[in-house]
């Protein structure tokens, strides 16, 4: 009996990589979310975090503004949350959760809704598919697009309210009086001061933080990419993410924060800030305020995105789409 050769039989000793690409999982960025429940989600999300995390924003904020070129008034964070409540009481912590509130419930709408939507126009284009890069850049137009909308203004405005704080006569009452005043000197361009740096802030923030989840929860899934994820490991991958974005652009927070406080008139523009603060204060000074700006955005991140999926969970079930 003759022996049949391999050669006779004209099997492929490969596969083609048409066939070898079919068979590996799609890449999809997990499940497909519908951009108006998205932006539901998102505000909710938002406005319960805000809450919860507003104190640390506040003493972050309160340290960046507190100039090296200037007699320091604090010795750390901890020294900073002991003088504002044996000054100003508990509620001194709180000073500029109004319009960070405000701001807040659109800011996560617009971040999530906007991410949602250009993941779906990625898609569209790519068969179905989201890739890393496109999961990096829909990240980074979320960023883009909270910044204009959202961001640059209530920040702004808070910046200005905790700096006004620690003046000897503070001038602004409350939130409209605030904004009134605010508008009244500077115009309405008085609340989008620091717009270029916050858009570099926001962007790369979201770019980062989206990336990092995306990617997470793309290894828990493995094959199956409507694998239902338990709150804690979202919570541990959030905080992962916001981790990230933290020591990747605080740099950009400083910059950020200088230009919308009251003494942002001095710098021509974000570029001229940055070097003054090189100038007068040293490198060190771009990650002032980088312990409590870690804790309030690993737990910020780990929050809101808990919460965005669970109130997706809810959404799912009352609000049918395709």
């Amino acid at each position: 009996m003759d022996r049949i050769k391999p050669s006779n039989l004209n099997i492929p000793l490969t596969m083609p990589r048409q066939v070898m690409a079919a068979s590996a999982p799609q890449r999809t960025g997990g499940k497909k979310t519908h951009p108006g429940k998205a932006i539901l989600a998102g505000g909710i999300a938002g406005g319960i975090e805000i809450c919860i995390t507003f104190p640390t924003e506040y003493v972050k904020t309160q340290l960046q503004l507190d100039e090296r070129s200037s007699k320091p008034m604090y010795k750390g964070p901890i020294h900073c949350a002991k003088h504002t409540v044996q000054n100003h009481g508990v509620r001194g912590l709180y000073r500029g959760l109004s319009p960070l509130l405000y701001g807040s419930v659109p800011k996560s709408a617009v971040r999530f809704g906007a991410n949602e939507f250009l993941k779906t126009q990625w898609r569209t284009r790519h068969d179905g598919s989201l890739s890393k890069t496109g999961s990096l850049f829909c990240g980074l137009g979320a960023g883009v697009s909270e910044a204009i909308l959202a961001v640059t203004p209530m920040e702004t405005v808070k910046v200005k309210f905790i700096n006004d704080q620690t003046s000897a006569k503070p001038k602004y009452r409350g939130f409209l009086h605030g904004v009134k005043e605010i508008v009244k000197q500077q115009g309405i361009r008085g609340t989008y001061q620091g717009l270029t740096a916050t858009i570099m802030k926001q962007g790369s923030n979201q770019a980062i933080r989206f990336f990092v989840m995306d990617s997470l929860r793309e290894w828990y899934r493995g094959n199956d990419p409507n694998k239902n994820i338990n709150p804690l490991i979202t919570a541990a991958f959030g905080g992962f993410a916001g981790a990230c974005s933290v020591f990747g652009n605080t740099p950009l927070d400083v910059i950020k924060t200088r230009m919308q406080g009251l003494e942002a008139s001095k710098y021509k523009n974000t570029w001229h800030c940055a070097t003054q603060i090189m100038k007068n204060e040293g490198p060190r000074a771009f990650y002032k305020g980088t312990v409590p700006r870690l804790s309030r955005v690993c737990l910020d991140v780990a929050i809101v995105f808990v919460i965005y999926d669970e109130v997706l969970k809810v959404l799912n079930k009352v609000w049918k789409t395709e």
